[in-house]
């Protein structure tokens, strides 16, 4: 892969974290890149799911990919806030 592919591909995966975390319910408190690696993932994702399904080949912006990829971004941003949430804490006494 080349660096352009590669800027690219953080650069994708950063709008589909954003919009994923902009349409998950509540307050997500993960980091920034955490939210990228999100986006990367649901990305690649939605693209596989949208081909397997036949609706990614069409001209232009896929749309109904788009939101594929947004609703697996929004579910991971989720899942993931949850568990990071759960960390465990140290407690000073």
């Amino acid at each position: 892969m080349a660096v352009a592919g590669i800027i690219s591909a953080l650069l994708v995966g950063l709008v589909i974290g954003v919009l994923g975390r902009l349409v998950a319910p509540g307050k997500q408190k993960i980091p920034l890149w955490l939210t990228i690696v999100i986006g990367i993932i649901a990305a690649f994702a939605g693209t596989a799911i949208a081909r397997g399904a036949g609706y990614a080949d069409t001209e232009g912006l896929d749309w109904l990919e788009l939101i594929t990829q947004v609703v697996l971004a929004a579910l991971g941003v989720s899942l993931t806030a949850a568990a990071y949430g759960r960390r465990r804490t140290k407690v000073w006494r």
